[in-house]
């Protein structure tokens, strides 16, 4: 794996900033191998926010009742402290489940988080779903029609002139004949690109061909169109299939949430200027702590599993 320290342009992360940096000093400090200049830059911390002291005390608490830490009697729990934390988690991972649950029971093929499954459909059509992915299938006798309702899919399609081929999701109808071509609905920069063939795409009331080698890009374009199509590495966006991730000078950030993907839990990034590090390489899917532990060793950062669902990326060690 190859590291290159540049920076790009910044983008926000999801987590609260105070809160990141407070969970940071929680594993920190409880690491056997805190210095000094750990605890006096710490207390820098501390000192320059009331807020500061108030989310460690929270997040130290709720490290203590996950049972990371040892209970310690001097910890205050505010009323939104650990227990309201520790709520939000379960709350969101229920809503999680409801989402994906109402997904599976709505659809036809669907892979579990992690999973990497291979159909084919009934009209000798080949699809590869990605973890955490979900379809349903509408065929008829004049169309074949596909609604991807959650994740990603790569479509082999058989020729059938008589029949378009569409596949829906995402506000995006993407229509072929004879192609292969991967379809994501997850919010990707690029969600839709072209391995052969070539296919139509309609989103935002415009319609838009992609050709072999690239990729349909939703938002800002030049001229100030809302969408518009770029030359891309087809190949490697759908390596995948083969159980790998391979990134070339890709954000850490990008990275961390890509292998967030297919792990249950979460994966926290602690440190926002470690995250715009850059990354080029290639990793198995099939065993993200080992591309976790591969991460963490190429750029000198700390990994901590605090739970199974629950991973901490780290200031550099």
């Amino acid at each position: 794996m190859a590291i290159d320290d540049g920076t790009g342009a910044h983008h926000p992360d999801e987590e609260d900033p105070i809160d990141e940096a407070a969970a940071g000093w929680v594993v920190r400090l409880a690491s056997s191998d805190a210095t000094e200049a750990d605890r006096a830059a710490f207390d820098a911390w501390l000192a320059a926010d009331p807020v500061h002291a108030a989310a460690f005390a929270e997040m130290d608490a709720l490290w203590r009742q996950l049972g990371h830490l040892p209970e310690r009697a001097s910890v205050r729990r505010s009323q939104k402290g650990p227990a309201g934390l520790a709520a939000i988690l379960v709350l969101g991972g229920a809503l999680a489940f409801q989402a994906g649950l109402a997904d599976w029971l709505r659809s036809d093929l669907w892979s579990g988080i992690g999973d990497i499954a291979h159909a084919t459909l009934p009209d000798g059509s080949r699809v590869d779903l990605n973890t955490g992915t979900a379809l349903a299938l509408h065929f008829s006798g004049t169309e074949r029609r596909v609604s991807l309702l959650r994740g990603e899919a790569v479509f082999d399609v058989a020729r059938d002139p008589a029949r378009p081929f569409v596949v829906e999701g995402g506000g995006i109808s993407v229509r072929a004949v004879g192609t292969v071509f991967y379809v994501r609905v997850d919010g990707a920069a690029q969600p839709v690109g072209v391995a052969e063939g070539r296919v139509d795409v309609a989103a935002a009331g415009r319609h838009v061909a992609v050709s072999a080698g690239e990729a349909f890009r939703e938002g800002p374009a030049a001229g100030g169109a809302n969408v518009d199509v770029a030359k891309a590495d087809v190949a490697r966006a759908m390596a995948w299939r083969d159980g790998r991730l391979t990134v070339s000078g890709e954000r850490l950030s990008d990275v961390l949430a890509e292998l967030g993907r297919y792990r249950r839990g979460r994966i926290v990034l602690l440190d926002r200027q470690a995250g715009e590090r850059r990354v080029t390489g290639a990793f198995d899917l099939r065993d993200t702590d080992e591309a976790l532990d591969a991460l963490a060793a190429g750029l000198s950062l700390r990994v901590t599993r605090l739970t199974p669902l629950l991973v901490l990326v780290g200031s550099p060690v």
